[in-house]
């Protein structure tokens, strides 16, 4: 065929979703993993090359949440929940632990694979940034090196999620200039942002806990109330 076939894992302990939702990836040209709960999604990612997990949050055995912190401990592929609870509280905590994205049950096939999609195109792009030779970016303490996508601050190694990379390297890149919400979900969502605030805002929390010393008085990320963020200049 030519063409890479691109390995899809489905896990919920609802067979009929996951059969579903297989007919939808499938009419894309998307090879797809089965799995119905935590415990046989992380077998199933380490004995095939999987591009992108979609993983209910509510499931026996090991839960979503639980599965997506154990799978964020060696992989960063991205990963989307499926939830029948459309409470944030549920989506925070979802994004807070490593998901890029999050989808409502019941869901519109549509909105899926668009989601699925744009996040592997995401992912795919971080793979291929390579193009600049040498790319390092310093600003003080906190160096990214986007040939072998590390970060360290000072000299210390900060494990990001490719979404919570992307934020920190467009603002490192541009340095000093403040970015507003908007802007910042365009950039790296590649789509219109309608009701990114909390989406954003929790991301650059993240970022925050990871790369500051003190993220209560940020060096680095700063908030420029009512227009956005920006990386200070140092």
């Amino acid at each position: 065929m030519g063409t890479k076939m691109t390995n899809i894992l489905v896990c919920d302990d609802d067979k009929e979703i996951v059969d579903a939702i297989e007919i939808y990836l499938n009419q894309e040209g998307y090879q797809i993993y089965k799995a119905y709960d935590g415990e046989q999604a992380i077998r199933m990612l380490k004995e095939h090359n999987i591009q992108l997990l979609i993983i209910d949050i509510m499931m026996p055995r090991l839960d979503g949440i639980r599965a997506t912190i154990k799978i964020r401990e060696y992989s960063s592929i991205p990963i989307i929940f499926l939830s029948a609870k459309s409470e944030d509280s549920d989506k925070i905590l979802g994004l807070n632990i490593g998901a890029d994205d999050y989808v409502t049950k019941p869901f519109n096939p549509l909105e899926l694979v668009a989601r699925v999609k744009s996040n592997l195109r995401r992912y795919t792009q971080l793979g291929n940034l390579n193009a600049e030779n040498n790319a390092l970016f310093t600003v003080g303490g906190l160096c990214i090196n986007d040939d072998t996508k590390e970060v360290t601050v000072d000299g210390d190694g900060v494990k990001l999620t490719p979404i919570e990379y992307n934020i920190l390297l467009l603002l490192v890149k541009n340095q000093g200039r403040v970015f507003s919400i908007d802007q910042i979900y365009e950039n790296i969502w590649n789509e219109e942002a309608i009701g990114a605030d909390n989406t954003v805002a929790v991301h650059i929390r993240h970022i925050r806990e990871k790369i500051e010393i003190n993220p209560k008085e940020p060096r680095y990320l700063k908030v420029v109330w009512g227009v956005g963020y920006k990386i200070e200049k140092q």
